[in-house]
């Protein structure tokens, strides 16, 4: 038989604010945080805007000398993960090690490593290369340096799935505690690739968007938006087995009880046009969750502001769940964020624990109006009411779709 699952502890580094607390008051004010990249020289960009941390300091969360080896991305990993255990008042002395994992997914790695790493090689050779340039780069770092800097001696990986890989990763380690395999799992994503490479890589995709108005840059589901916006940052949550959670006293924000997946088959960018794998993915997690279609009144969705996603997301929406697709709320919140990327999906599920610890529905930030055929309600408000159910949804290039369901705590 199957255990139960439940989140006891959620942390975040974004754009709007480096705690879960900043970050939740930042979305009750509609905060967004986009404004000019300030890393690198953007004057031969197109794409000028990004949604940058602010006022990071890694000695507040970790060890000095062992932030310095660590990248960015690690680094945001670990202070995510200290706050979301300190949350969960989870004391790793009074607990088994190899039965605490971790599930920290990250999608690119460190292209500030390979972009100086690259230099080096050309300019003074390969003898000249630093040492620690592979273990810095490679993305299963940010899972390793969890466990490391926090002792969990259980499963950990890291999950690569493109811009699904904070949900695919929260719902393998959902997976994981379901099965036996551990009674606790830290979980998320973690990103940091706003660089020369990955600005300009993305540009040259025509997927990000090239506005300097950051008020308009990134309005998912509006019929002006014109691509996402590059953010990054962290979010990473503790979930738990349900009785190991009840012994210990741990506050219970939410329980997961559903994980969907699918792939498009189609391309290595756009999503099916028909939105049949997504919608495949939303199924497979209400399915997984013992519930029917028509008790999901709220989903939050993947919504980049890119004209395919939003269009496709909006017919898996609609094929998901036929007429009943316009009684659900729909929200993005990337219209205040960007897209994390590889954290994208996991601030998503810190969103939806939050709204529905709440009973609070945020409205997606800058959306006006959609074009004829998208007709479902974007949220162009917020909402205060209970929510019972959440969908978070996740599609990434490659044709990864994953959704994960989380139901309001009942005893």
């Amino acid at each position: 038989m199957k255990k139960r699952v439940v989140v006891t502890g959620l942390g975040a580094i974004t754009p709007i604010g480096n705690s879960v607390e900043a970050f939740w008051e930042g979305v009750h004010q509609e905060k967004i945080g986009f404004g000019p990249i300030t890393y690198f020289d953007t004057t031969e960009y197109k794409a000028k805007l990004a949604a940058q941390v602010k006022d990071f300091e890694p000695g507040d969360f970790m060890d000095k000398k062992a932030a310095r080896r660590m990248e960015l991305f690690c680094q945001y990993a670990v202070a995510a993960t200290k706050e979301a255990m300190e949350d969960a008042k989870l004391d790793m002395e009074k607990e088994d090690p190899y039965r605490v994992g971790c599930a920290v997914g990250n999608g690119i790695g460190s292209l500030q490593t390979l972009e100086k790493a690259h230099s080096t090689l050309l300019e003074k050779g390969p003898s000249k290369v630093a040492p620690l340039t592979v273990p810095l780069m490679i993305s299963n770092m940010a899972s390793g340096n969890v466990s490391i800097t926090y002792g969990l001696k259980g499963k950990s990986i890291n999950v690569v799935t493109a811009c699904a890989t904070g949900t695919n990763s929260i719902g393998e380690a959902f997976r994981t505690i379901q099965y036996g395999d551990a009674d606790v799992m830290i979980a998320g994503g973690t990103e940091s690739s706003i660089t020369p490479i990955g600005v300009s890589g993305f540009t040259a995709l025509t997927a990000l968007s090239s506005c300097e108005d950051p008020t308009r840059c990134s309005i998912p589901f509006d019929k002006d938006r014109s691509g996402f916006v590059m953010g990054e940052g962290a979010a990473i949550v503790v979930l738990e087995e349900l009785e190991h959670a009840l012994a210990r006293g741990a506050k219970i924000y939410a329980e997961v009880i559903g994980y969907g997946c699918s792939s498009d088959a189609y391309h290595i960018t756009s999503p099916a046009e028909d939105g049949q794998g997504a919608a495949t993915a939303m199924l497979n997690a209400v399915k997984d969750g013992g519930i029917t279609p028509e008790d999901i009144t709220y989903i939050n969705a993947h919504g980049t502001s890119t004209h395919h996603n939003d269009l496709f997301e909006t017919r898996a929406i609609k094929i998901a769940f036929g007429d009943h697709a316009k009684d659900i709320k729909i929200n993005s919140t990337k219209s205040m964020v960007g897209h994390l990327l590889g954290a994208a999906g996991a601030i998503e599920f810190v969103t939806c624990v939050k709204e529905m610890e709440e009973g609070f529905i945020h409205k997606t930030v800058g959306f006006t109006e959609a074009e004829e055929d998208m007709d479902l309600n974007y949220c162009k408000e917020s909402y205060n009411e209970e929510i019972p159910y959440a969908l978070s949804n996740s599609l990434g290039f490659g044709g990864h779709n994953a959704s994960i369901l989380i139901k309001k705590y009942s005893e």
